[in-house]
């Protein structure tokens, strides 16, 4: 029994036609007037697939395509090629069905086979759809689990159009690894990728339709003044958001962009290494953009509402810490370094001390009046960053000060600040000698990345340090927010790269999410220290990550003060450095240990708490209680689980380079290839050429892909290579690893395609005792995804018909390379009356197997119906009687249907797909 029964039309969803001299699969078929129908299609054969179009009955001649009328051919390649590559070609451009929610492509990839990465897949597929939030600490791979999850909804065609939207500054980075590990070609719509898109498409045209897979950042892609238009005109088939906690504040342009997309994507992957900033109904809102029935009261509810849509590990999680062995080395001690104040610095000490910061005698300080009595921090933290900083900051507030006392104290301070010099500057002289120690010079090897908080220091230490340590020209780089994201993916870039000059990286905490600094850097040193213990884990884990090679090194300064009353490093900062440290060791997370979720409230907290006389460990140990939101970002995963189903998947050849291998030698057969056994070369035809248009420009240029592509099926080989790519300034490999998702393999499948002409089936001599009919059959819902695939032999024709399943005959057939094409003529004539019958009988076994897969498919649906049901008695429970309350009922009301209409569009529905695809024959 279904939600709804849908309404018979002359082209009923599932159903093929031809338009145009093209093949479509019918989605929807709407009445006009009499006689007259609107259709909605999505492209079949090679050059309209997976294309959306439109047609009008009165308009288009509309050739409904019968099963029936299917002619059948002779095969005269050798070893009948032709058919089983055709055959092959199908069974891999065949999505998976919906019921199919058992793992299919996690050992096809360039990447480590971890049990703990496939998690998030798995979880996405057992929802109703693919919408999840992914929430593992820093380093543990999260867009390798993304990747993962994409490959998947690829494989089961849902996953041709995809939006990335990341932070600027790892746009190239997650590019990257999406192509090299798993061959998914991202196009990269940075500032100036956008103004090359715009130069080569009529103007007003959709960005995003130009192409269909592209990654994009936050802050291009918020501008809805400029791209708002085009993005509510799309509709994607997966939608990535990293950095996701960035979109709580209901009300922001992020947040507005985040329910946008939600709205025009099927799958919806958030991640986020802090997930939430501490407050239910935020959280709840996030949580409302992947399934907005999971919450009925975004104020109370359990972990247990949203365990369907959530995963989050840490790096001591039983799961983890079990696989990553010694890939992954444990890092080394959080060591500070203690920097004694000059007699000019102690002077500035003095000074706060004496006239801002509060004391016992004097709660409130001296200077500013209780709205303000925060200031007195922000002075003493810039300070403790650099006198650079400091006096930023004090000639900034001179230009808004009113009152006289104030006035004249922010004087005294900045004249004891013009007063230091750069060797005047304790922290900067143990910097140095840090870096000589470490080996940080101009012919050496090793590198380090500097962390602080303000940007005045940074461009300061850039300045004046490498000198210091005889660094020239190109080995020092600086960035921070004021940079584009050009020159960020630049600047990340060129600190990756083994043969790149830079030693030396000063950078804010615009690095502290989502970059990856570990591939040839294990040091790294804080400056200045945040007073947030989630603001140092960010910052650590950028070289504390998974593929860093060596023991990671963290090192913090401390500058100490004799001054009574000052507020040095040792105060605070040294203090976070050790619990930091403690709570990474024993729960894997910082954020357990303060229980406040986003930098700023850490900080904003612990402020409050010296003001109020309380210490550091005072203000940590009395931190919020433990609710069910500290739980979800604290809590360690328990006992290791089974490992997640695989699917099977059906194929004729052995793997996917026997495929590639048979197909170049058939139907590429003018190609001339070089094949040493490990590698591919040849220069790619234009069509090839052009499925690679999504890649760099500049990668494309540097390795000459149009003159010669390079390719391999070897693992070792490709990831030697792409080692190897990480050690010159490309970055990306020369040589290609073939995944099954690999455009290349694509290309093949289409080829192989369109040399049997459209209705056509070839005759194939095999071993068999009667003719057996290989038949395709395929229900799909209104959204054009299959939920019942069946892969059918028909044999006891006419008479008496038996359906086996396709595979298990090919294989007992002997359908394979070691077959002999003798050209014995096929007995056309005597073969094609059995057509009908044969499509007859399959016909049946296909609603028989429909029925079988009720539960499978239609289950799901019918629970989530009354769970929405649920849902609502419950949110419309909790309306108070506030003049908001018509508003939100409204609003529940609408969840309701919307939701409603998505079910519907989800059941099977429509007329079978029947395709016969081949005809075995006896060969004796």
């Amino acid at each position: 029994m279904t939600l709804t029964e849908a309404a018979p039309t002359p082209y009923a969803p599932g159903a093929r036609i031809e338009v145009r001299d093209a093949e479509w699969m019918v989605r929807t078929c709407t009445p006009i007037r009499r006689d007259s129908f609107k259709i909605s299609a999505v492209g079949v054969s090679e050059f309209v697939r997976d294309e959306d179009a439109v047609f009008f009955t009165e308009i288009d001649t509309v050739v409904q395509l019968r099963p029936e009328d299917t002619e059948l051919v002779a095969d005269t390649s050798s070893a009948f090629a032709r058919s089983r590559l055709y055959l092959e070609s199908v069974l891999r451009r065949t999505p998976l069905p919906q019921s199919e929610r058992r793992l299919a492509l996690t050992d096809r990839f360039l990447l480590d086979p971890l049990i703990y990465q496939q998690r998030p897949a798995e979880l996405a597929l057992k929802g109703l759809r693919p919408r999840i939030l992914l929430a593992d600490v820093v380093g543990l791979g999260k867009t390798l689990e993304i990747g993962l999850v994409l490959a998947e909804l690829i494989r089961r065609g849902r996953g041709e159009r995809i939006l990335v939207v990341t932070p600027q500054q790892v746009l190239e980075q997650f590019q990257h690894e999406l192509w090299t590990r798993f061959a998914i070609p991202l196009v990269r719509l940075d500032s100036v990728g956008i103004e090359r898109i715009q130069r080569d498409i009529p103007a007003g045209r959709n960005p995003f339709l130009y192409f269909k897979r592209v990654i994009v950042s936050v802050d291009t892609l918020k501008n809805q003044g400029k791209y708002g238009q085009h993005l509510e005109n799309m509709y994607w088939d997966a939608v990535v958001i990293d950095e996701s906690h960035n979109l709580i504040n209901e009300g922001n342009l992020r947040n507005k962009l985040a329910r946008l997309l939600a709205a025009h994507t099927d799958a919806l992957l958030l991640a986020s290494a802090t997930p939430h900033n501490g407050d239910a109904t935020s959280f709840a809102e996030l949580i409302a953009l992947l399934d907005p029935a999971a919450i009925a009261d975004p104020k109370q509810y359990s972990a247990g509402d949203i365990d369907h849509l959530y995963l989050r590990r840490t790096k001591i999680s039983e799961e983890v810490r079990d696989q990553i062995g010694g890939k992954w080395p444990g890092r080394g001690p959080s060591v500070p370094l203690p920097a004694a104040a000059t007699a000019k610095e102690e002077a500035i000490f003095a000074e706060l001390a004496d006239v801002w910061l509060p004391r016992p005698d004097r709660p409130g300080g001296s200077v500013v009046d209780r709205d303000r009595r925060l200031f007195p921090y922000t002075l003493a933290k810039a300070f403790l960053s650099s006198h650079v900083a400091l006096g930023t900051t004090v000639g900034k507030r001179l230009k808004n000060a009113t009152e006289q006392a104030e006035i004249d104290a922010l004087k005294d301070l900045a004249a004891l600040v013009g007063e230091m010099g750069d060797t005047d500057s304790a922290k900067r002289t143990a910097l140095i000698d840090e870096l000589k120690k470490i080996g940080v010079k101009k012919n050496g090897t090793t590198r380090a990345v500097v962390f602080s908080e303000s940007v005045p220091t940074l461009e300061w230490l850039a300045a004046t340090v490498p000198a210091a340590l005889g660094l020239g020209d190109g080995q020092v780089k600086t960035m921070h927010g004021g940079y584009s994201d050009v020159q960020q993916q630049e600047i990340v870039e060129d600190f990756s790269l083994a043969d790149s000059k830079v030693r030396l990286l000063f950078t804010g905490d615009v690095a502290s999410e989502g970059v990856n600094l570990h591939r040839q850097c294990h040091h790294l040193i804080h400056y200045d220290l945040p007073w947030s213990l989630i603001r140092i884990e960010q910052r650590n884990g950028r070289i504390d990550r998974y593929g860093q090679e060596h023991e990671p090194q963290f090192r913090a300064l401390v500058l100490t003060s004799e001054v009574e009353g000052a507020l040095d490093d040792t105060t605070v900062a040294l203090k976070l450095l050790h619990r930091e440290e403690q709570a990474h060791r024993s729960l894997g997370t910082a954020e357990a240990v303060t229980r406040e979720f986003t930098a700023k409230k850490e900080e904003d907290r612990l402020i409050k708490d010296l003001l109020a006389g309380k210490s550091v460990e005072e203000s940590l140990d009395e931190a919020p209680p433990v609710d069910f939101l500290a739980d979800l970002l604290g809590g360690v995963e328990g006992e290791a689980r089974t490992e997640p189903e695989r699917a099977e998947v059906p194929r004729l050849f052995g793997s996917t380079e026997e495929f590639v291998r048979e197909a170049l030698h058939t139907v590429c057969a003018d190609l001339r290839i070089d094949d040493d056994g490990q590698m591919l070369a040849f220069e790619p035809p234009k069509d090839l050429l052009y499925r690679l248009n999504a890649l760099p420009a500049s990668y494309l240029k540097k390795h000459k892909i149009a003159e010669r592509m390079k390719v391999t099926f070897d693992r070792p080989l490709a990831q030697r290579k792409l080692d190897e790519a990480r050690r010159t300034k490309t970055l990306w490999p020369d040589i290609g690893y073939l995944s099954d998702l690999h455009p290349m393999v694509e290309w093949l499948v289409d080829k192989v395609q369109v040399q049997l002409v459209r209705r056509q089936a070839p005759v194939i001599a095999a071993k068999v005792a009667e003719p057996t009919f290989l038949v395709q059959g395929i229900y799909s819902n209104a959204l054009g995804q299959p939920t019942v695939v069946e892969w059918m032999a028909v044999s006891g024709l006419p008479g008496a018909p038996v359906v086996g399943d396709m595979t298990e005959v090919l294989a007992e057939a002997g359908v394979g390379p070691g077959m002999i094409n003798t050209n014995r003529p096929a007995d056309l004539a005597g073969l094609t009356p059995l057509i009908e019958p044969a499509v007859q009988a399959a016909r049946r076994h296909l609603d028989e197997r429909r029925d079988r897969y009720d539960d499978v498919v239609a289950k799901p649906l019918r629970d989530y119906d009354g769970q929405l049901e649920l849902w609502e008695r419950a949110s419309l429970e909790n309306i108070t009687g506030s003049p908001q309350g018509g508003r939100r009922r409204g609003a529940v009301h609408d969840t309701v249907a919307e939701q409603k209409r998505l079910l519907q569009s989800m059941e099977t529905t429509g007329e079978p797909l029947l395709r016969i695809l081949a005809v075995l024959e006896g060969d004796a």
